[in-house]
């Protein structure tokens, strides 16, 4: 076997597990309030799943809110101590927190019937057109998957290592352990929409994979059927659609989520120019091994969830393209010149985009944005603590 042929073969395996193990994850932890109907290939909503989910996840959110531990971390309770605005931001952090919990579960709870008619509109679509338009593997798809299942990991193992990791702390486990299975099931609320956007940007790609295809064929003379520009409009509008459906649900869930990362990098920067400011003070454990890399992985993480959306986007504008290739052909009949007509028409006056709350166009240019804005309220910090940032020798 090839070289290229294995490496295929071992992202198609690691995309089966990622999204096996997010089915069944999401399942155990409540989070996936539905069971698959094999005869009919539908997903149906259980009432004792939605019980299960709602009583398992706020024990858990009980259990994490109970009287704060954080004395167990040395670090913590030195900068605290020697740099009270530290401790006020991490306060804002932890309600941002707790409120993007708790809105998170209650809003994908109360919003599961709506989840399971676009999840079984989408099994229809694949089952029906996708699986037999398809002309050839998505890389791209299989990429996106693998690194979003790496990024969980790494979330949870970055907290892990930043609980853990501090020389001479009392551990509470339990209490670790309840906090960390209610921030994994964030991060899995969260990529539940993010697969789905991914999938939404391969049968986009799809499509245009097929309407290229017809183009080469009118290029070489050959003739292409109407009915198929047709099916392909039906299919690219039922996608924009469902995908406007998916936002609808997860715009808030999603947002707040974004809202605690932003917060997050926040306060982390914010200490990391305080160890850095007093190294002397600090291991170089706690210099390189702790701070840094949590902020390297929490901006990993902001990025690519806008990364996903921004592919389904470009690629959404990359079928306007395509279209006007059709515009210098001279041996379409007048039936598929109407039929391309309307798919133009179409996309002109709609874009797939993920837009989320009706202000947010989540895209690279937005990203940008909140990266420059994150690092100017780390310097807006350092500028207004300056004073402080120092610690004074005892």
């Amino acid at each position: 076997m090839s070289q290229p042929k294995r490496i295929h073969r071992i992202c198609q395996g690691l995309v089966r597990f990622t999204i096996r193990a997010t089915l069944y994850g999401s399942w155990v932890l409540g989070l996936f309030p539905f069971t698959f109907d094999s005869r009919k290939r539908r997903l149906n909503r259980s009432k004792w799943l939605l019980a299960y989910g709602l009583v398992l996840n706020l024990t858990l959110m009980v259990l994490s809110m109970l009287p704060s531990t954080d004395d167990h971390n040395s670090v913590k309770v030195e900068v605290f101590e020697r740099n009270p605005l530290v401790k006020q931001v991490e306060e804002i952090v932890e309600v941002i927190s707790l409120i993007t919990t708790l809105v998170t579960h209650l809003r994908t709870f109360s919003r599961s019937g709506d989840l399971v008619e676009i999840v079984n509109e989408l099994l229809v679509l694949e089952k029906s057109h996708f699986s037999k338009l398809m002309l050839s593997e998505c890389h791209t798809f299989n990429r996106y998957v693998i690194e979003k299942g790496l990024v969980v990991v790494l979330e949870i193992g970055s907290s892990l290592v930043i609980y853990f990791g501090v020389p001479d702390s009392k551990i509470v486990v339990y209490k670790a352990v309840c906090i960390y299975i209610v921030q994994l099931e964030v991060l899995m609320v969260v990529m539940h929409f993010h697969l789905a956007v991914i999938y939404i940007y391969r049968y986009v790609w799809t499509i245009n994979g097929q309407l290229l295809d017809m183009a080469s064929r009118l290029r070489r003379g050959d003739s292409v059927d109407p009915d198929r520009i047709q099916l392909l409009l039906w299919l690219y509008s039922r996608l924009l659609d469902l995908n406007d459906s998916l936002a609808a649900i997860y715009d808030i869930q999603v947002t707040l989520f974004m809202a605690t990362l932003f917060s997050a990098n926040i306060i982390v920067g914010h200490v990391l120019v305080i160890c850095w400011i007093n190294i002397t003070r600090f291991s170089m454990l706690e210099m390189i091994l702790l701070f840094p890399q949590a902020l390297v992985i929490n901006f990993w993480d902001l990025w690519q969830g806008i990364a996903f959306c921004d592919l389904a986007e470009s690629t959404g504008k990359k079928t306007s393209m395509i279209l006007k290739l059709f515009n210098d052909m001279e041996n379409m009949d007048q039936e598929t010149e109407r039929r391309v007509a309307e798919f133009t028409y179409f996309c002109s006056h709609r874009r797939l985009k993920v837009c989320h709350l009706g202000l947010l166009d989540i895209n690279y240019e937005m990203g940008f944005r909140m990266i420059i804005t994150n690092i100017l309220y780390v310097v807006f910090l350092v500028q207004f603590d300056y004073m402080n940032l120092k610690f004074k020798t005892d």
